[in-house]
């Protein structure tokens, strides 16, 4: 069996949450909307919606049970716990007869009473603050959570944690800093070799002067033998 961490009851919970919060939508507007050709599929999704979200909330009520027994806790969240639990015992006892109900009046054809879409209110209300609670539970007194992130310097990629600005934030040269860079290079490569020729170059006229200069002297030289 799949290991769920601390148990199963954050799993179920958020279907019964999102199947009877549609379910009492679909109804509410139903109702707004009355007899006009519209309201009689609404009133058929939020059947299925209350039907399908009272069962799965035997689960969620069954896990949630075997939660509050076997969690780590302490007092301050023993406190909050039980509230929670509490206030989810009172909603799912109120919820079933609330889905018998809307199947009773299926099963006659009879379109959902206002006191059935009052009282749904009513459920719906609690479910609200059962949630809310539930909440608090993990999320400020950290029940069922095993380990708390460490606050460190990361990178978000648009933005940074951190005083040194996360990681990744260093600024690398740019393409056209390295164009550059070569450009210089080259400039100087070609000055340099420019000016090395141009040093070959009159140091060859200076040697072809030195030749005339000593072919000269020699021939006079031998004209006066």
């Amino acid at each position: 069996m799949i290991e769920i961490i601390p148990n199963w009851h954050p799993i179920f919970v958020h279907f019964t949450v999102a199947l009877l919060s549609t379910s009492l939508g679909l109804f509410i507007l139903a109702t707004v909307l009355g007899r006009k050709g519209i309201d009689e599929p609404l009133i058929i999704v939020a059947r299925w919606n209350l039907w399908i979200g009272a069962i799965i909330s035997i689960i969620t009520v069954a896990a949630g049970w075997y939660a509050y027994n076997t969690v780590d806790h302490d007092t301050p969240s023993h406190l909050v716990m039980t509230e929670h639990r509490n206030l989810a015992m009172i909603t799912f006892a109120l919820m079933i007869p609330l889905a018998i109900w809307s199947f009773i009046t299926f099963r006659k054809q009879q379109q959902p009473a206002i006191a059935f879409v009052g009282a749904f209110l009513v459920v719906g209300g609690l479910l609200g603050a059962t949630a809310w609670h539930g909440g608090e539970v993990v999320y400020r007194y950290g029940i069922g959570v095993i380990s708390l992130p460490k606050t460190d310097s990361h990178d978000h990629g648009a933005h940074s944690h951190g005083e040194e600005g996360g990681h990744g934030d260093s600024a690398a040269p740019s393409q056209d800093d390295h164009h550059a860079h070569d450009n210089s290079d080259g400039h100087h490569d070609n000055d340099h070799d420019k000016g090395h020729n141009n040093d070959d170059g009159h140091h060859d006229e200076m040697e072809g002067h030195h030749d005339d200069l000593g072919g000269q002297d020699s021939h006079q030289h031998d004209d006066s033998l």
